[in-house]
């Protein structure tokens, strides 16, 4: 459940999941760093990350997963996209070491215009982010620009169009217009997009799902 402050609203409101700001939004980033872990971890165990892998997290967010990442990624480099300028300042904050040592860097940057060169990237994911994504279709495409050759993308997120919801999740949905596609949808915007080798993961007795698409 969201925290509430004083006046009753919760803090996910007042910080915007859509595009965290101000003492609230860091509160919820800090929150989501916690309350995403363990589906993030199971995420994470599609990406067959190595210790020179380049990898980008769009949507990092509070900068958790770029840390669960840097733990593999040691010889290599890690990048962090967020349109938010606190999730920004904020994984750098909580990657101060990797950034430190030139392994790890944030910029401030929205998907459909992602600032980097065709085929910079091995790895690529997004956490807890894609129901936030302006045009899918197009972002997707997007993504694969910038994906290399053989390179993995994943799509993480706790929910999916074909899961039975509780009534929290279904209301969350309606209050932040989340886009929230059934395993066929985001197989079919994948295959569209241009990536091949589609799969799709969900673990049993949740409603996590993880979209798989490789270059």
């Amino acid at each position: 459940m969201a925290t509430e402050n004083t006046s009753g609203i919760s803090i996910t409101e007042l910080g915007d999941p859509s595009n965290p700001h101000g003492e609230a939004g860091a509160e919820m980033l800090i929150g989501m760093n916690e309350h995403h872990y363990e589906v993030t971890g199971w995420g994470l165990s599609f990406l067959d990350l190595k210790t020179n892998s380049r990898v980008l997290d769009i949507g990092c967010g509070g900068g958790e997963t770029l840390r669960r990442m840097s733990e593999t990624v040691t010889n290599g480099k890690l990048t962090g996209a967020d349109h938010s300028p606190l999730s920004v300042k904020m994984s750098l904050e909580h990657n101060a070491v990797a950034v430190r040592d030139g392994r790890l860097t944030v910029t401030e940057a929205s998907v459909e215009r992602l600032p980097f060169v065709d085929h910079n990237f091995d790895r690529i994911i997004t956490v807890e982010s894609f129901y936030f994504w302006p045009d899918p279709a197009n972002s997707l495409k997007e993504v694969y620009r910038v994906l290399d050759k053989d390179g993995i993308f994943l799509i993480v997120a706790d929910i999916n169009g074909d899961a039975e919801l509780s009534q929290d999740d279904i209301a969350n949905i309606q209050k932040y217009s989340l886009y929230n596609p059934t395993s066929a949808e985001l197989e079919e915007l994948l295959v569209q997009a241009g990536f091949n080798s589609v799969k799709i993961h969900k673990k049993a007795g949740t409603s996590w799902i993880c979209a798989e698409g490789r270059k």
